[in-house]
């Protein structure tokens, strides 16, 4: 009888264990290892694959090719911007984590489920991706894959500030069809000048401006970068307009440090894009930078 008394209580702690987790609004504390999980972003999709946690349900589009075997065994429950709640609700899950394009349906979702918000920062992503990377590894029980996932992202964080050692300056430019846009140091694509180690060629961009400041070929020839970082937003997300080569192959263009020397980088930008943070997503584009740096 005491033996059975020992063993109900020892299950009724572990049922009330808890955690305390980072989020991008605070700390909280949550049930440890929740069973099922909803996550309506790409980059936390991203990090829980890394970490080996399968999500009960995920948005309808994946986008990224290395995220599509989560569909197999996650159900669709509507888009990044407009998730649905009745899907949610049937499937009933322990937690539900939006980030970037769904922390504004944070409050909307928590009516099914609790919810977390796991944003990362542009202007800090490194240190936001690593302690988001922290905090879902804690919340699972996968402290010792965190650990070693975060000490290779450091290698390759490493490796990228050598190969970037005293490379001039750089421009971070995305295209969307024949539009093209700039960021700065401090925008959502900022973390892109602090990898490298090198700074933004030009004049100060808006950094408040979450859609980049316009700009024209003739601004890319004035600023001369001696390297060009390109985001092809119509590739990320699929869209039928001409490609980032197509815009920026123009004469303007052509005279700039970056076109003479081939140092016009075409980074994966569905990874930079879509699922900012996430872990493959995050170490496929360090790659990319290092042997683009290096070469």
């Amino acid at each position: 009888m005491i033996l059975s008394a020992g063993l109900a209580a020892l299950l009724a702690s572990a049922a009330l264990a808890e955690v305390t987790v980072e989020t991008a609004q605070g700390i909280v504390s949550l049930p440890a290892a929740p069973a099922k999980v909803a996550v309506l972003d790409l980059g936390v999709a991203d990090t829980m694959m890394a970490l080996g946690v399968q999500p009960v349900a995920v948005p309808d589009k994946l986008y990224l090719d290395h995220l599509q075997p989560l569909a197999q065994d996650a159900a669709p429950v509507g888009t990044l911007q407009e998730p649905d709640l009745e899907k949610l609700a049937a499937i009933g899950p322990d937690l539900i984590v939006v980030a970037n394009r769904s922390a504004v349906k944070k409050d909307a979702v928590a009516q099914v489920a609790p919810a977390i918000d796991m944003t990362v920062d542009g202007a800090d992503l490194i240190s936001d991706a690593k302690a988001r990377l922290a905090a879902l590894a804690a919340l699972f029980g996968k402290q010792v894959e965190g650990e070693a996932l975060a000490a290779a992202l450091d290698e390759k964080l490493a490796a990228l500030a050598e190969a970037g050692r005293d490379k001039g300056g750089a421009l971070v430019v995305l295209t969307n069809g024949p539009k093209m846009s700039a960021y700065g140091k401090d925008s959502r694509f900022g973390w892109i000048y602090e990898v490298t180690g090198l700074p933004q060629a030009g004049r100060p961009l808006d950094e408040k401006a979450n859609h980049g400041d316009a700009i024209s070929h003739e601004f890319i020839a004035q600023t001369n970068p001696d390297w060009l970082f390109v985001l092809d937003r119509g590739v990320a997300i699929g869209a039928d307009q001409p490609s980032a080569q197509a815009t920026l192959d123009n004469e303007l263009v052509r005279q700039t440090n970056a076109w003479k020397n081939g140092n016009v980088v075409y980074l994966p930008a569905d990874n930079v894009y879509l699922a900012p943070g996430g872990y493959t997503a995050l170490t496929e584009t360090l790659d990319a930078l290092v042997a683009a740096l290096a070469g």
